[in-house]
């Protein structure tokens, strides 16, 4: 699992691609909260605190960690060496984890520069007051726990299809809908009720529990469930594939 999850980092960062892949994301979150004026902007709300930086994040990482997994799978479909690897010594489930923690990895290193918001961010508090680092921290698990479950739907979009721009689209798609869709249909009201329940399969949800700094084993074991879920299907496409 080591030499394909070696393989993955390599090949990003041998090319454009993880250089770009981290420049959009650092330009995205840095437009909205300090230059764009509107409710992501920390000048706009008058409170020096990263709320906005972890409430637009999601809606970014929607459609990068899908551009960052469609080559995963689909690549290997189209060029044919899905096969020639599995004559390796290696399983399939290797084959997979490789690949997403490699994926997982190059999302990660695109937050490690945002870290520095939170010395801006402590630097525009009022005297005498001190940033919630706390929950800061439990916000940045939360999003790299998001980031896991996102990656996963990449993956599996990726096994589905030998066609990038679909599995981008698709994993898209799936992350919109996994992310808002269950929430928003809980809002609606059916047969003269509201259904609550649904919210909590969204992940938006879960993610927002963690960024209020609670850290409940719920809300990870959920993150964790639907990253295993996604993987777990991922391989019963690749072995249907490969009969």
């Amino acid at each position: 699992m080591f030499a394909i999850f070696a393989k993955e980092v390599n090949s990003f960062f041998s090319t454009a691609i993880g250089y770009v892949v981290i420049s959009i994301f650092i330009i995205m979150t840095g437009l909205f909260i300090w230059v764009f004026p509107g409710n992501f902007n920390v000048f706009d709300r008058g409170f020096a605190n990263l709320i906005p930086f972890f409430e637009i994040s999601p809606w970014i990482f929607i459609f990068l960690i899908p551009a960052i997994c469609m080559r995963s799978f689909s690549e290997e479909r189209k060029q044919g060496t899905l096969e020639l690897i599995l004559t390796k010594p290696i399983s399939l489930n290797q084959l997979i984890f490789g690949k997403f923690f490699g994926a997982l990895v190059l999302g990660i290193f695109a937050l490690i520069p945002t870290l520095l918001y939170i010395f801006t961010i402590s630097n525009l508090t009022a005297e005498n007051s001190t940033i919630e680092l706390g929950a800061i921290l439990s916000s940045y698990f939360g999003l790299v726990l998001l980031m896991a479950s996102f990656t996963s739907i990449g993956i599996f979009a990726s096994c589905i299809t030998d066609n990038q721009l679909i599995a981008f689209i698709s994993a898209a798609f799936l992350c919109l809908l996994m992310f808002y869709a269950f929430e928003g249909i809980s809002d609606v009201q059916l047969f003269g009720s509201e259904i609550y329940a649904l919210e909590y399969l969204s992940l938006s949800f879960h993610y927002n529990s963690m960024t209020r700094g609670v850290l409940d084993t719920r809300d990870i074991i959920y993150f964790l469930s639907i990253s295993i879920f996604f993987l777990g299907l991922a391989k019963l496409q690749l072995q249907n594939f490969l009969k």
